[in-house]
């Protein structure tokens, strides 16, 4: 079996934690949620370094991408914020949308920023000229996820109406909708080897689609509730969830066979409530954690045993 360790707990929040997201530089992590700033980590000494930004209402989604010195904050409120690390101040505001932004993505090769919401919009936002470029309708309901494919030809977005929409990323034209899921989809992620597109949602299923011909390949029951967040290792054949059941699981990305879980149920000093959104790090490939229960939690995965 896989060994999990948790490497570190980073207290300092005083709220839930929904958004934590990887730097571009290596070694650094920021976090947000329910508290009045961004908090930046540091993963060599495992401690806080300062808050970032300060924030109005609470951080729903964090996004630092390739393309830009930039980390992408959005909030409860719609807004949109630009933090530039180059000037160290928001260079941006973007204030389109007026209720939340579940999540952000960017799009590399056309230095664009998407920006899923609650009103069910989608807006493409340049990176370069911070201008809002176009905004279009997915679902009458919350957009609530994004995931791009590797070669960034493809976006998949995860909607309250339970719908996955599939569209082009040369022109955002649809190419299909998935409809497996009985309740709200609220984790997307595409396999590395562009195989796989892998969902999660409210209904605790983790569904396992075919990206040839968007075939659903297999539903495994993953969780207890909600699938918050899928994410896949940076190197390693392996990909963990996190849901709202407050664990994290670890499956193997070839077979999709669960080879551990972290929870407090099996012994573990893990989170005490639900665990909102994980990333890993690629310079250490730790796998970072954050939870309603207000802490960040560093965890060393040896896949070597696995």
């Amino acid at each position: 079996m896989i060994e999990v360790k948790q490497e570190a707990l980073l207290s300092g929040h005083q709220n839930p934690v929904y958004a934590v997201e990887v730097s571009q530089k290596p070694g650094i992590i920021f976090t947000g949620g329910n508290d009045k700033g961004v908090v930046e980590w540091s993963l060599k000494n495992m401690a806080f370094i300062k808050v970032l930004m300060p924030v109005k209402s609470s951080v729903y989604s964090l996004h630092a991408p390739e393309c830009a010195p930039v980390l992408a904050v959005g909030e409860r409120s719609g807004l949109i914020s630009l933090f530039n690390f180059v000037e160290q101040r928001i260079t941006a505001e973007i204030s389109h949308h007026k209720i939340p932004i579940f999540d952000l993505k960017s799009v590399n090769r056309k230095t664009e920023l998407l920006a899923a919401s609650e009103d069910g919009t989608v807006s493409v936002i340049d990176l370069t000229s911070h201008k809002l470029l176009y905004n279009f309708q997915v679902s009458q309901a919350t957009v609530r996820t994004i995931a791009i494919n590797r070669n960034e030809s493809v976006v998949a977005f995860g909607c309250k109406d339970n719908i996955i929409r599939l569209y082009n990323l040369d022109d955002y034209s649809l190419i299909t909708e998935l409809t497996e899921h009985m309740l709200p989809v609220t984790s997307l992620e595409f396999s590395p080897d562009g195989k796989y597109l892998l969902s999660g949602g409210r209904d605790a299923k983790l569904n396992i689609w075919n990206t040839s011909d968007y075939s659903l390949k297999d539903t495994i029951v993953a969780h207890m509730f909600a699938i918050y967040d899928i994410k896949f290792h940076p190197t390693q054949p392996y990909f963990a969830t996190s849901s709202r059941d407050k664990s994290i699981k670890i499956w193997d990305a070839e077979s999709f066979k669960l080879k551990k879980v972290i929870s407090r149920e099996k012994g573990m000093v893990a989170h005490s409530h639900s665990v909102n959104k994980i990333c890993w790090d690629a310079s250490t490939e730790f796998l970072i954690s954050v939870s309603d229960d207000t802490n960040v939690m560093i965890w060393k995965v040896d896949t070597s045993i696995g």
